[in-house]
C-alpha cells in the first residue's frame, strides 16, 4: 500500500495530535492519547506520534493516486491549529514493495 512520512518540527506536537483527532472523531473512526493517535479517513489511515521535539506522522492509502490528496489533507488541517508557527512538511514516499 502506498506509503509516505513526515517528521515535522514542532513543541507543540502532542497539542496538535490531540486537535487533529478530535476534530475528526465525529466523522471517522479515532483512537488517541497525548502521544499516539491513528485515523482511518475515506483516503487512507493517518498515524500520528508525538515527541517533545516533533510531530512524526504517517498516511497510507489503497490507491497511489490517493496519496498526494491524504498528505495535503492531514498538512492542511494541522497548519490551521498551528497558525501561531510556521510549520514544514517534506513527506518522503517509502519505496514501492
Amino acid at each position: 500500500m502506498p506509503t509516505s512520512h513526515v517528521d515535522v518540527a514542532t513543541e507543540h506536537a502532542s497539542r496538535y495530535l490531540q486537535q487533529l483527532c478530535k476534530h475528526w472523531a465525529h466523522k471517522f473512526p479515532v483512537e488517541f492519547d497525548p502521544n499516539h493517535g491513528s485515523i482511518d479517513l475515506t483516503l487512507g489511515r493517518t498515524i500520528l506520534d508525538a515527541d517533545p521535539a516533533a510531530l512524526h506522522i504517517a498516511v497510507t492509502t489503497e490507491e497511489a493516486g490517493s496519496l498526494e490528496r491524504l498528505e495535503a489533507v492531514v498538512a492542511d488541517h494541522i497548519r490551521r491549529f498551528a497558525f501561531r508557527e510556521e510549520l514544514a512538511f517534506d513527506w518522503k514516499r517509502a519505496p514501492a514493495a
